[in-house]
């Protein structure tokens, strides 16, 4: 009996420190999560807030495809001509609250080959005819617009791959260079401003993230100290509480 129960104490005890390593374990990952989140988010701000690059600035780094990425999240002016015809409704964006479209027009560069996607704004969706496209107003000719660098329209999930249309669910970049022909700059561009056009750009802050990986953390540092509780009452105090008492 004695030897039975070393067994099973010892099975016990290597189940729960296996347990207890793995729970820190995780739990620390998180932490480290939330630090990677939050580091990313200290650097977005800092672009932010460095100088407006321009279009030479810019058609230069995409050239050097190796530097691009440096300007992700800086402000931007550009100078082009909307190429309304490839204009692009993504659906099941919210803003205010209300589920509408980003509508995306490549902005074809001035004296350049080059085009970029623009995230110009929001509008409302017509839920009484879910296939009519609402009124946006797209100048003709020469326009100047102000934004800031973004990684292409981020993607939602859908079935089946990348649709087509002027009502899509997602835009993949290289799909989408591949179908109009254009030369899409690898990075993307959200105007900023106040409305026009029929449009809003009220687009929501970038957050890092980092307390939802608290959270989990917590989670799994609570997991841990249950674990640990259980196994100093199972092991050694309920055992004692069971013996006769003289």
């Amino acid at each position: 009996m004695t030897g039975t129960r070393s067994a099973r104490f010892w099975l016990v005890t290597f189940a729960a420190l296996a347990a207890l390593a793995a729970t820190l374990a995780l739990g620390a990952w998180q932490m480290s999560r939330a630090g990677q989140k939050l580091a990313l988010e200290a650097a977005m701000q800092v672009r932010g807030a460095l100088p407006t690059i321009d279009q030479q600035t810019l058609l230069a780094a995409a050239a050097a495809t190796s530097s691009t990425a440096d300007l992700l999240h800086r402000p931007v002016i550009l100078r082009g001509t909307w190429l309304p015809q490839h204009t692009v409704f993504l659906d099941n964006r919210q803003m205010r609250g209300k589920p509408g479209f980003y509508v995306v027009t490549p902005l074809k560069l001035e004296a350049s080959p080059a085009a970029v996607l623009v995230e110009r704004g929001w509008v409302q969706r017509n839920f009484v005819q879910r296939d009519k496209l609402p009124p946006v107003d797209t100048p003709p000719g020469v326009v100047e617009l102000r934004g800031r660098m973004a990684p292409p329209p981020g993607k939602l999930y859908e079935f089946g791959g990348a649709g087509g249309g002027a009502i899509r669910q997602n835009i993949d970049l290289a799909q989408f260079r591949a179908e109009t022909g254009l030369a899409l700059l690898d990075l993307a561009v959200q105007q900023t401003g106040e409305p026009s056009e029929g449009l809003l750009r009220e687009w929501p802050e970038a957050a890092s993230g980092a307390p939802k990986h608290y959270g989990y953390a917590f989670q799994w540092w609570a997991l841990s100290a249950l674990i640990a509780i259980l196994y100093v009452w199972f092991q050694f105090i309920a055992p004692l509480r069971k013996l006769p008492h003289a």
